[in-house]
């Protein structure tokens, strides 16, 4: 039996919470489109994000760690892998719809420019006279502007509310504006998924790879009271943890969180008494949220992770580095827009000469935007 769109949006309105979306209640796309047969919306949408060039270029740039500092360290694309697989989890349990929570996921950070926040930092400073830079816009920038993939419009002409989940996106780090979205609104479910699910993968992939690095070592986690719980069934000699513990202590961590995620929502879902979306997203407050007690555990494992990992002086030599880099770069082609590649010129007259600059260096790989400075800036590179 082959299914239809409509069985599969059947199968929505059967095992998806009243609070959730249905793909075949969406608000629709900017540019009208037939539906496809054989996939939902949200899924169309899914797999035209996977297909993008920003996407794939996620694979070269920066979480933590430098593309060239190892194989086996999270880049942004595995990141974004890791909180699209937490994000459906989560949704799965809570009867929001996987589809658009996986959608959302995958987006989130294809706005990103290389060398990670450093990389954030510098370009916004830079664009400061410019409208400034920040990911989350640039994200949003490119699924309906800068990609072109289709004679009709450009952009990808996703739905409503996967363009609602992008603009909606926030950590501690990144402040969503929403103004063309239903500002006054909190994001739906499935966006708020999105938000957790990249909290938790963060933090717990950056503890791995800490540790990993050897930049942290398990007498500095001592009195960190999540991992104390966590690792407390693992004994072992030394500071150094074997690679086989490491995997089962962060197998846990993730197991651990999602549970608290899980039990806490609910717990706020069934005291707010919502029944429909859009009575969730009126609430003052968001409903996806850790326990009080983990949220505090969190916090503490957060902070240890900025001291002793962010601020690490590797990793800041290699923020310095980059800044500089890309600072570089952009005033090169400032002060001489000839240099630029003439596919990129043409759009100047458009966009403006910074906001065309910007545009190309967000969307630079690391590898990319360290060998365009050498041909840039060392005589003996081929331009």
């Amino acid at each position: 039996m082959i299914l239809q769109r409509q069985d599969l949006e059947n199968h929505e309105d059967q095992f998806l919470a009243p609070y959730a979306i249905r793909s075949k209640d969406s608000k629709g796309r900017l540019f009208l489109e037939p539906e496809p047969t054989h996939r939902t919306a949200f899924q169309r949408d899914r797999d035209r994000i996977i297909h993008t060039t920003a996407f794939r270029r996620l694979e070269y740039k920066t979480q933590v760690f430098i593309n060239h500092e190892g194989d086996y360290y999270r880049t942004r694309l595995t990141h974004t892998l890791e909180v699209a697989q937490i994000g459906r989890s989560i949704a799965r349990g809570l009867g929001a719809n996987e589809d658009l929570t996986e959608t959302i996921c995958l987006a989130h950070d294809i706005g990103h420019p290389p060398f990670g926040h450093s990389g954030e930092r510098v370009l916004n400073q830079l664009m400061l006279d410019y409208g400034g830079f920040e990911h989350n816009k640039q994200t949003y920038r490119i699924v309906t502007y800068l990609e072109k993939r289709y004679a009709e419009f450009s952009g990808l002409n996703l739905t409503w509310e996967v363009l609602e989940g992008i603009v909606k996106h926030e950590s501690e780090y990144d402040l969503s504006d929403a103004k063309n979205f239903n500002p006054d609104l909190r994001g739906h479910l499935e966006a708020q998924i999105c938000n957790v699910a990249d909290e938790l993968a963060y933090t717990a992939h950056d503890l791995d790879d800490g540790l990993r690095s050897g930049m942290i070592h398990t007498g500095m986690l001592e009195g960190i009271e999540l991992w104390e719980i966590l690792s407390n069934p693992y004994r072992w000699s030394g500071t150094k943890l074997d690679d086989l513990t490491r995997h089962q202590i962060n197998r846990e961590l993730i197991g651990y969180l999602v549970s608290d995620v899980l039990n806490a929502t609910e717990k706020k879902i069934l005291e707010s008494s919502v029944k429909s979306v859009d009575e969730l997203q009126r609430l003052t407050y968001n409903v996806l949220c850790f326990s009080d007690q983990t949220q505090l555990r969190i916090r503490t494992l957060k902070d240890f992770l900025f001291k002793n990992l962010y601020r690490h002086y590797r990793v800041q030599r290699m923020a310095v580095k980059a800044e500089n880099l890309l600072s570089d770069i952009f005033h090169a082609y400032q002060n001489e827009p000839t240099i630029l590649p003439q596919h990129v010129q043409c759009l100047i007259p458009e966009q403006g000469l910074e906001r065309t600059i910007c545009d190309y260096i967000a969307g630079m790989t690391d590898r990319f935007a360290i060998e365009e400075y050498q041909k840039l800036f060392d005589p003996k590179t081929l331009p």
